[in-house]
């Protein structure tokens, strides 16, 4: 299980971890999104044999999703039969209950849980919202292994003081280590650990009494096509099945919880965006806790990565249709503002 807080760089160690997947090994990996928009299936690649992902949004697996991840994970499983399953709860997810579950009586003899590697972002321990945060304190303290990601572009001292906070973490950690861009040495994952940890805060997310009317599961990637398997999803992009987007009229999904707000987007396929501009809107819009997105552009398809202050971009190999999915840490009455402008990077060639 890899856990972490928004941005601190987990999908990008897990597409690093698959690039070292022994030969002949399946691997399945199933990342749980916040947001309602499936994003992280144009980052990682599931088109190599023997590589299933898939992806469940609109919520926490440990609370708002919890009623459809265990059916889901169980068909997962029983699909894709891997060797080696990878999971990666939402960066706002308490992993305690996630825990729970796997080693609950429909996993325990399905799952040989391993190591919890938590990857933290040095400056998300220097911010008093995030540090006094009970889930994301209690994702170092339940992490066997912790990984001090970003280092090549966070200072040596801000470096050292997040080391000496999660060294004040009982029992201690196994293991703290230090990377960059998301790196994770394979041998960690197996590494032996007896310690037991327990959470500081069981009630940080409180799984709702009765399941909600609508279960928003994303959809996915699943790498069945290798098997000539067909995997029956139900998810917030199965509302293409009904909706689609036009020419300049994408779909919108929203989702918010007390602490954040998310909004996604899903373009039509022949909406072409002006790369440059696209850019310096998704590059300076504020204020930003995570922004994921592929697009097609004139030049090519792109996909963009923000976290917080930093913004990346390369090429995608997804071609499917342009999307973005945005998180921000308030309620915002400003969705149809930003869409607008959104809409105004489309080239006037598209």
């Amino acid at each position: 299980m890899i856990v972490g807080f928004l941005g601190s760089g987990k999908t990008t160690a897990i597409a690093k971890l698959l690039s070292l997947r022994p030969k002949g090994e399946k691997w399945s990996v199933l990342i749980n999104e916040f947001g309602a928009v499936s994003i992280d299936h144009a980052l990682v690649d599931s088109s190599r044999e023997g590589v299933a992902v898939e992806e469940l949004g609109g919520g926490c697996a440990c609370c708002t999703l919890a009623f459809v991840f265990e059916p889901l994970l169980s068909r997962f499983i029983h699909r894709t039969k891997p060797d080696r399953l990878i999971l990666e709860p939402s960066g706002v997810s308490h992993p305690a209950k996630v825990v729970d579950i796997l080693r609950g009586p429909k996993f325990a003899d399905r799952i040989d849980l391993r190591n919890i590697i938590c990857l933290i972002d040095p400056k998300d321990a220097e911010d008093v919202r995030w540090r006094e945060s009970a889930v994301f304190q209690d994702q170092v303290q339940l992490a066997d292994i912790v990984v001090l990601n970003w280092t090549d572009n966070r200072d040596r001292e801000l470096i050292d003081r997040c080391r000496e906070w999660v060294e004040t973490f009982r029992p201690p950690k196994q293991l703290i280590v230090e990377t960059s861009f998301g790196v994770i040495d394979i041998d960690l994952l197996d590494r032996q650990f007896d310690t037991i940890r327990f959470p500081m805060f069981v009630d940080a997310h409180t799984v709702p009494e009765h399941p909600p009317a609508e279960l928003p599961v994303l959809g996915l990637d699943s790498g069945s096509h290798h098997h000539g398997e067909h995997a029956d999803h139900q998810h917030a992009e199965s509302s293409l099945q009904h909706r689609q987007p036009a020419p300049g009229r994408p779909l919108r999904f929203l989702n918010d919880d007390p602490d954040f707000d998310a909004c996604g987007w899903i373009f039509h396929l022949d909406d072409i965006f002006d790369r440059d501009e696209l850019l310096d809107l998704l590059g300076y819009v504020h204020p930003i806790v995570r922004l994921k997105g592929v697009f097609r552009c004139q030049d090519g398809w792109w996909t963009i990565n923000r976290v917080k202050d930093g913004t990346s971009f390369a090429p995608s190999a997804y071609r499917r249709d342009s999307r973005l999915e945005i998180i921000l840490d308030r309620r915002t009455p400003g969705w149809d503002e930003f869409e607008a402008k959104l809409l105004e990077c489309l080239s006037e060639s598209g």
